[in-house]
């Protein structure tokens, strides 16, 4: 899980800033379509509004970042997708520069996460499969599982319960053919 949140912050550095000030190389960059370029290499063809990137447009760095969607006030904002280089792919909601809403994150390890999202964090209802197969459906709070939800390991040994940043907290785990093993009760453990 540290990859992905390596990669969320990787890719929204990325946008943060785009070197110098821009220069508009063709179109309308005031209120209409146009294309800016920076001096690093970062180029934006799309709309604007009141000198500002404003409605459809896409974004590229340099170092191959890509951003194809919304954006409001010099910022992703609305529905978009963030694809890197390197494999990790973002599809979804962006408020103010930042994963915001729903959205799915391809991280560059295999890793998967569908759900929601706050201030670039996985925060809400979601699923998140791991690389090596394991999942997790339920709650996260500020990247990490927090309330109820169910993780399913590869082998098929499963707990069921309360989660307090991202440890078991109070609940159920079971082999792989569905047998009780053991209960948590506030982090401990009690069973075989």
């Amino acid at each position: 899980m540290r990859k992905i949140i390596l990669f969320i912050f990787t890719l929204t550095l990325t946008f943060s800033a785009c070197g110098s000030l821009p220069k508009c190389i063709s179109g309308d960059c005031e209120n209409g379509q146009g294309t800016l370029t920076w001096s690093d290499g970062s180029k934006y063809v799309g709309q604007f509004k009141d000198d500002k990137m404003h409605g459809e447009g896409t974004l590229t760095s340099p170092s191959g970042v890509k951003y194809v969607g919304q954006f409001k006030d010099d910022k992703m904002h609305g529905e978009g997708t963030l694809t890197s280089p390197g494999g990790g792919k973002y599809v979804g909601q962006f408020k103010d520069g930042e994963f915001n809403g729903q959205g799915t994150l391809n991280s560059p390890d295999g890793g998967k996460y569908v759900g929601q999202f706050k201030d670039n964090k996985r925060h809400g209802q979601g699923t998140y499969t791991y690389p090596d197969g394991g999942e997790y459906v339920g709650q996260f709070k500020d990247n990490k599982r927090h309330g109820q939800g169910t993780y399913t390991y590869s082998d098929g040994v499963k707990y069921v319960g309360q989660w307090k940043d991202g440890e078991f907290y109070g609940g159920i785990l079971y082999d792989s053919k569905g047998k009780q093993k053991g209960t948590f009760y506030e982090g401990v453990y009690f069973g075989e």
